[in-house]
């Protein structure tokens, strides 16, 4: 059974910092480019950041660049989203994607910043 299972979403204060974990099962983690996408209120969802099987080229939506870091451990079969300096307008539920053969989402994660 497939599965890709977000954590570490939460309510942070303005300028402060979150750490998203995605723990995949059920599939060849290594096979697959991850990314993290997300979906505010009223809004499409969006592209953040991805990252290839290696690890290596991450790549960023501009409103993140500077202030996110997405890696992967595939020994853990996982990927991370290290976010910094947070705003109100990152406030959105959190989805992390694998995508290879197939496209496989997560459940998602809410974060919300707000003082």
């Amino acid at each position: 059974q497939v599965q890709l299972v977000e954590s570490g979403g939460g309510l942070v204060q303005p300028g402060g910092s979150l750490r998203l974990s995605c723990t995949a099962s059920g599939f060849t983690f290594s096979n697959y480019a991850m990314s993290w996408y997300r979906q505010a209120p009223g809004k499409e969802r969006e592209l953040v950041a991805s990252i290839t099987r290696a690890g290596n080229r991450p790549n960023y939506a501009d409103p993140v660049k500077g202030r996110f870091t997405i890696s992967r451990d595939n020994a853990k079969n996982t990927v991370y989203l290290q976010m910094n300096s947070l705003k109100p307008e990152d406030t959105a539920v959190y989805y992390c994607n694998g995508l290879g053969p197939y496209s496989y989402w997560g459940q998602g994660t809410q974060v919300t910043v707000s003082s």
